[in-house]
């Protein structure tokens, strides 16, 4: 499967490749007759610290996307009941449509999710629209601590791969309620004992880091399941390396204003740095720890997901690859 340059080029390939790739123009173009069900209000909400998005952005790139996987989800259920009568079963409801959706720390990836959320969930065919992060499933601090991989924090080792994917397994085996752990940002750490309940939904977007990961190859050579497996859709935000960098850093001086000033915040200690210290603290960060997971195990998963959305330099897409059926 060809790659694709992490460098602004040409936007096209030729009939020969698996992919599709329209401009933002053309795939604005997808939706103009849909309307677009959220108001000026509820995107600013949806927006994250230092993100872009406008209702431009919302009806030129996320109402075709909405719509897209709208069709899909309308597509799986009619395989569903075909499959079923096929078997001679009762059709029994549809297992819920699972999408992944990753990208690299400061991407955007969880606006893009949460916008995603919003508007799935104004299509009367799936009004339950849940979306969970993997952050629940990170190991805890005091285990990383343990095994020596505080500082890799992020990296695939740091995760519950056996939590997330018993998860993913059990929406995807239609179990009616299913539950996660949860992530506390403030505190830098999962929640002991804190859990969200995922009821009967129609939609299940699963949004992280590494997602899109292989499954890995164990000791004896067998290779075992991974996440990926039970995705019937996935994402990769994806934007150039240097654009990512510096929004991780501006990122990090708007946190150091906002939220790094809690008392509770296990990153308080930043509050107290000047800029210049804060701008070479948070590059020591990327440059250490989220430069090179992007390009160990971030970035080497674009060329899995079923859809990329790659971002110019003030944030906003524009152009979307699509692979072919």
């Amino acid at each position: 499967m060809p790659d694709m340059s992490d460098a602004a080029g040409s936007t096209g390939f030729s009939e020969a490749s698996p992919f599709v790739e329209l401009d933002r123009a053309a795939w604005a173009a997808l939706a103009l007759d849909t309307t677009n069900p959220l108001t000026p209000d509820e995107v600013l909400s949806l927006r994250g610290l230092g993100d872009f998005l406008d209702l431009h952005e919302v009806e030129q790139v996320y109402l075709p996307l909405s719509r897209l996987l709208s069709l899909r989800v309308a597509g799986a259920t009619r395989l569903h009941r075909e499959q079923e009568r096929f078997l001679h079963r009762r059709t029994p409801p549809r297992t819920p449509f699972v999408i992944g959706l990753a990208g690299s720390v400061a991407v955007g990836k969880s606006t893009t999710a949460r916008v995603l959320q919003q508007m799935l969930a104004h299509w009367p065919e799936h009004p339950h629209v849940a979306l969970v992060t993997t952050d629940g499933f990170l190991l805890p601090n005091a285990e990383l601590e343990r095994r020596g991989i505080l500082h890799r924090k992020g990296f695939p080792e740091s995760y519950d791969r056996k939590a997330l994917l018993r998860f993913v397994i059990d929406i995807k085996s239609g179990k009616d309620e299913v539950d996660a752990p949860i992530y506390s940002h403030l505190a830098y750490d999962v929640l002991p004992g804190d859990r969200v309940a995922v009821k009967s939904p129609d939609i299940v977007i699963i949004e992280g880091l590494n997602v899109l990961q292989p499954a890995r190859t164990r000791d004896d050579g067998r290779t075992g399941l991974a996440v990926t497996d039970f995705f019937d859709f996935s994402v990769y935000v994806d934007a150039a390396t240097s654009d990512i960098r510096r929004w991780y850093v501006d990122r990090f001086l708007r946190l150091r204003e906002t939220a790094f000033r809690d008392p509770s915040s296990y990153f308080t200690q930043f509050s107290r740095l000047t800029t210049d210290e804060a701008v070479a603290e948070a590059g020591r960060i990327w440059d250490t720890i989220n430069g090179p997971n992007l390009n160990q195990n971030v970035l080497p998963t674009r060329s899995r997901a079923t859809l990329v959305l790659r971002k110019d330099a003030d944030h906003s897409v524009r152009y979307v690859r699509l692979r072919k059926l």
